[in-house]
């Protein structure tokens, strides 16, 4: 995922109010870029299924787009709690530096600075963080992106947000239900099979996804991305 493509999904995050679409002359406004540039980049992220773009309209994140969003977004917070409160630096420069540091900060990085500042919930300028992986991840749980083909596990919890939990449990992905990992596409997308049925999961969402991975041999199934839609 490209600096680029997470700025332009946090950005349509955060000016999209109640879910209505975020104009393109405000977005490119917000980022200093030329309308022109902004529509041609909303077209490629349609193709990645990361927004809903509608001409005239605007853009609006996809699930798989906020879940992207939304993990940019905690780690430039915890980033702005770990500077104000540990190194004594104001918020306005802190929110500042942190925006650098949102795009190299692995998610493993970004749970073990939310266990060092004590999982806090809010930034320094009280806006919300986001949840993430916390305290939820057990040494025993694995996220089901880790799984390989063929492997089966039972969901022990989904660390994303309300909208995405939805959209999983109407889907029979809740915990307690056993999943199996039918096929891996190269762009890591995943194709798993529960209560009888088939879905295509992005590799963002299936990390989001915590399971106990269960002992069962299965087939070894390779499969195309297209394959998967």
């Amino acid at each position: 995922m490209t600096e680029s493509t997470e700025m332009y999904l946090l950005r349509i995050a955060l000016l999209s109010e109640n879910g209505a679409p975020v104009p393109i002359s405000q977005l490119a406004e917000e980022l200093d870029i030329s309308p022109v540039s902004t529509n041609q980049m909303c077209k490629k992220l349609k193709e990645k299924d990361l927004v809903d773009y509608q001409p005239y309209k605007g853009v609006t994140l996809t699930l798989q787009g906020e879940v992207i969003a939304l993990r940019v977004l905690r780690k430039r917070r915890l980033w702005e709690v770990f500077m104000v409160e540990k190194l004594g630096a104001d918020p306005e420069k802190a929110e500042e530096v942190a925006c650098r540091f949102e795009h190299v900060t692995p998610d493993a990085l970004a749970e073990r600075l939310a266990e060092f500042l004590g999982n806090p919930t809010f930034s320094p300028q009280r806006q919300p963080i986001p949840p993430g992986l916390g305290n939820a991840r057990q040494h025993s749980l694995r996220p089901l992106s880790a799984l390989a083909t063929g492997k089966r596990g039972q969901v022990a919890n989904i660390v994303a947000a309300d909208a995405l939990r939805e959209f999983l449990r109407s889907q029979g992905v809740t915990p307690g239900a056993t999943v199996k990992v039918v096929a891996i596409a190269r762009n890591g997308s995943i194709l798993i099979e529960t209560n009888g049925q088939h879905i295509s999961l992005s590799p963002e969402i299936a990390a989001s996804i915590d399971v106990t991975e269960m002992q069962d041999a299965s087939p070894i199934i390779h499969a195309t991305p297209t394959e998967l839609h």
